[in-house]
């Protein structure tokens, strides 16, 4: 009997321990995935009921709400901590003889990182949380019952809605696979991406912080590499497009000596073409883009000691659009990315680099300092039409 239940013991025992190693296991290999869309049920919490022979009000029922904060880049913890994706904010506490004001239900608070944008399954966009602290109530809770409802309390919303989430950073690096941008988003800050000599080693999007000597912090994100087609969902970069479009400036990252997806294949294309295609892949994906400040980096010039491949590149931009006559038709872009500088860099060696962090950051300074003109000149015309308008008011009144 005693060893009948030593062995039945030991059983239980060592299941529980592997259930939980694997359960171990699989939540660190969940944390290393990358969710950038999440599908959730949200209910608001219904009412609680009246008492109608007292005129008692039930209580209202407790709100779904969106809070965004830091310390976050993606939706794997949301994910994790709530894996049925299921989000019911508690029901208000019915009205009684001897409590006549029922409790309010109970509000239920997510917590998402910042670059949430919540999408009806109708693809209508309800919010936009982009601010550590910015909240949104996504479901509300019901009425409690009162006697404008007869005392019955209400249901609160339901809903299924769409998280996307689109990375928030200063700078967006674009590029073909194996262009070097792990490379240099691991020469310039902190960030440790996978590199190595083969493509599409960046899986999913990484954000590195260039820190300067005053402290100041400037953020780069690294996206999986481009191919010819990424605006129709071939390669990786595809999906990871819509990561680019909150950034304040694009990096485009070009491998001098051009890109081969497989070493065997006929198929290379040069450093020039391979600049034009991310051109085209951007306009074909979202226009709007092209309209965003752009600067080049011309990499891998340890790989160029006379400098011939990168001052062959360098004519070539400086003569376009003449230079496009030298492209094939189908892969020339309506409207050309206008670069405000172009870098000649090794990331490799970190030759380049520093120089190109201290310029990256005036740029992103002058970009700044524009935007805030171009405010104050809207704010002055909007004031100005107003006090016209106020004007013509009286004059009609007059």
């Amino acid at each position: 009997m005693f060893i009948t239940l030593r062995i039945a013991f030991c059983r239980s025992y060592c299941t529980r321990a592997v259930k939980q190693n694997i359960t171990k296991k699989d939540s660190k290999e969940f944390k290393k995935r990358f969710f950038d869309t999440l599908r959730i049920y949200v209910k608001g919490g219904s009412g609680g009921q009246g008492y109608p022979k007292y005129g008692g009000v039930g209580g209202k029922g407790g709100d779904v709400t969106l809070r965004c904060v830091g310390g976050s880049s993606h939706l794997a913890k949301v994910k994790e901590k709530y894996p049925e994706k299921r989000f019911i904010a508690q029901t208000g506490k019915n009205s009684g003889k001897r409590h006549l004001l029922g409790d309010n239900g109970e509000n239920l608070t997510i917590e998402v990182p910042a670059g949430i944008i919540v999408r009806s399954d109708e693809g209508r966009e309800l919010a936009d949380l982009n601010k550590e602290g910015q909240e949104f109530v996504v479901a509300k809770g019901g009425l409690g019952g009162h006697p404008g409802n007869n005392f019955l309390g209400k249901a609160g919303e339901r809903k299924s809605v769409t998280l996307v989430l689109k990375l928030i950073a200063d700078i967006g690096l674009v590029g073909f696979p194996n262009a070097g941008k792990s490379t240099f988003l691991s020469a310039i800050s902190r960030a440790n991406p996978k590199v190595a000599s083969y493509p599409f080693t960046t899986l999913k999007p990484q954000i590195g912080t260039m820190v300067y000597n005053d402290h100041r912090q400037i953020t780069v994100a690294d996206l999986p590499g481009l191919i010819e087609g990424a605006h129709v969902n071939y390669g990786l970069g595809h999906k990871f497009l819509r990561h680019i479009e909150r950034t304040k400036l694009l990096l485009f990252m070009v491998d001098l000596f051009g890109f081969q997806l497989k070493p065997h294949t006929t198929l290379h294309r040069t450093a020039f073409e391979t600049i034009i295609l991310l051109n085209k892949e951007l306009e074909l994906y979202k226009e709007e883009l092209l309209d965003k400040p752009a600067v080049l980096a011309l990499n891998k010039i340890d790989c160029d000691p006379e400098g011939k491949a990168a001052e062959e590149v360098l004519q070539k931009i400086k003569n376009l659009p003449d230079s496009l006559s030298e492209i094939p038709e189908e892969l020339r872009p309506q409207r050309l990315v206008k670069f405000d500088e172009i870098f000649v860099i090794s990331a490799k060696d970190q030759k380049g680099t520093d120089n190109m962090k201290l310029k990256l950051r005036q740029l992103l300074d002058v970009y700044a300092d524009q935007r805030n003109t171009e405010l104050m000149l809207q704010m002055k015309e909007t004031a100005y039409i107003i006090e016209k308008s106020k004007e013509h008011s009286k004059w009609k009144l007059v």
